[in-house]
């Protein structure tokens, strides 16, 4: 039953992706209108609507990508609201998460007064003890819905950023009855920002404003579950019943792996020891990393979540995601290329350590035709980490307290992925972190993961995948004995590939 519905709602999210312009696909390249101009490698698609052509154009002055979406929201249809009612709006969003602490959860944080104000106000800044998850996940999310109260109201992303800090530190100051913590307004701005504007690009490729009727009744509900922050103000702007003529979302090719599954987590090293769940995993690739144009912010990232069910409360095992700062395209032997920098995430949550980075560092990505049906893709970044959340020596536990130090380092990832002629492909991931210890237990700490699997193609987008998973973690604390724990676990999952592009020109 469960695979027969994940296949449902798969086929319902490839109904929904982005609906294509008034023209036709020929040869992987779409043509507007047909019309079409040479530009370098790629090419400047040119729309038959004259009330586009009348907009403002980017800086590079091309509109449209390879594809024929646009680069940008069209802003004759996203005007900026005035900064009091995106200021509203944030105040309101807090007020409801508040009520919902105080009144439905009855949250003993969330009593607050005006001496509870008084005393955060006149007694400063602590590095809190909220538990992993909440300072490393639900933080991040509420910061991306302070996010898009600016984000989803025609402001861009460096003019959104700013309210998911005023998010936090309202939040902070007069939303809980605890000191303000340093630790949760680097988390609920950066992150906060990192994962609103993720889901305000993928939003915009579910919105449809053409369309009506039942399609576009599920377009708007992706949507929303997507960025419930956009749904709302999409309601109140009367956004969700506006048909137009014309695309007005700015787009980028979207690239969804699903996979559902069985997973063991082993006892150490010995294969078939430890308790088996059910394991559900999607992967988000979004833009052509390879198309040669000028690069804006997030118009490149990749974003993976796995999650793990029957095996206690740490359901959501890991979220790791970059997306593109600034950087730049290049070709050389048949090899294209992407060089820049990058913001990433890590939400490590498992029953080996708990690790959530926030980091920035260099990056590049490279594709390597290897035959004319067999391509090789890899990418390496190296990160600083300014701030981290890691496990004390003693691993994870089920309180309600800390039992993780902050901290900061370095991190570094490589990805290659070796694709057999569209019956096969072999992927190697590899994570490694060092983590010095700012607050908590002095020490220095390396954790390494790696991540070997193989996808055989069944029929059509499905293929049958195994993945094997190796744990590293050496402990170095100044003021106890050392450790090192080495932990396996194995994967087997169905695999549904959505290709809403291809990276051949």
């Amino acid at each position: 039953m469960k695979t027969a519905c994940t296949v449902v709602l798969l086929s319902i999210f490839a109904a929904m992706l982005p609906a294509q312009e008034n023209g036709v696909i020929v040869s992987d390249q779409k043509i507007v209108g047909n019309q079409r101009q040479q530009n370098g490698d790629a090419f400047r698609l040119l729309p038959d609507s004259a009330e586009i052509r009348e907009q403002p154009v980017p800086t590079d002055t091309i509109l449209y990508n390879m594809y024929g979406n646009l680069r940008e929201d069209n802003p004759k249809y996203s005007p900026k609201s005035p900064l009091w009612l995106c200021a509203l709006r944030l105040v309101a969003g807090n007020g409801v998460t508040w009520a919902a602490d105080r009144y439905v959860l009855n949250a003993e944080f969330a009593r607050i007064s005006p001496t509870t104000w008084k005393h955060n106000v006149q007694t400063g800044w602590e590095w809190d003890t909220d538990r992993f998850g909440m300072n490393y996940f639900f933080h991040p999310y509420s910061g991306s819905a302070n996010f898009n109260a600016a984000r989803s109201n025609g402001y861009n992303f460096y003019e959104s950023v700013p309210f998911a800090l005023a998010g936090s530190l309202m939040w902070e100051y007069f939303g809980e009855n605890t000191l303000p913590s340093f630790n949760d307004v680097v988390n609920t701005t950066v992150t906060g920002a990192f994962l609103g504007e993720i889901s305000y690009r993928l939003s915009s490729n579910f919105l449809d404003d053409r369309t009506t009727g039942s399609e576009r009744v599920w377009r708007e509900l992706f949507a929303g579950f997507i960025n419930p922050s956009r749904f709302v103000s999409r309601l109140l702007q009367g956004k969700f019943f506006r048909v137009t003529t014309e695309e007005i979302y700015q787009k980028e090719p979207l690239n969804m792996t699903f996979s559902a599954g069985a997973r063991w987590a082993n006892d150490g090293r010995d294969f078939a020891t430890g308790p088996m769940s059910e394991s559900l995993t999607l992967n988000l690739d979004y833009g052509n990393p390879f198309e040669r144009r000028t690069r804006k912010i997030f118009d490149y990232f990749k974003l993976r979540a796995d999650l793990n069910f029957g095996a206690g409360r740490k359901v959501i095992d890991n979220i790791i995601g970059h997306g593109i700062l600034f950087g730049g395209n290049s070709e050389s032997g048949g090899r294209e290329m992407l060089t820049g920098v990058f913001q990433h995430y890590d939400f490590w949550d498992n029953k080996t350590f708990e690790l959530g980075t926030i980091a920035f560092g260099g990056g590049i990505l490279t594709k390597l035709p290897i035959s004319k049906s067999t391509n090789f893709f890899a990418s390496g970044h190296l990160g600083i980490v300014p701030l981290a959340g890691n496990s004390t020596r003693l691993g994870p536990d089920t309180s309600q307290f800390r039992d993780y130090n902050y901290g900061g380092g370095l991190e570094s990832k490589l990805e290659g992925t070796l694709n057999l002629g569209g019956w096969a492909s072999l992927t190697l991931r590899a994570y490694y972190y060092w983590i010095h210890t700012y607050i908590g237990n002095a020490g220095d700490n390396f954790i390494g993961i790696i991540k070997p699997s193989i996808q055989v193609s069944l029929f059509s987008n499905f293929s049958l995948g195994f993945e094997h998973l190796v744990y590293t973690s050496d402990r170095y604390p100044r003021d106890y004995p050392n450790i090192h724990d080495v932990r396996t676990e194995q994967k087997i999952f169905l695999q549904y590939y959505i290709d809403n592009f291809k990276h051949e020109k």
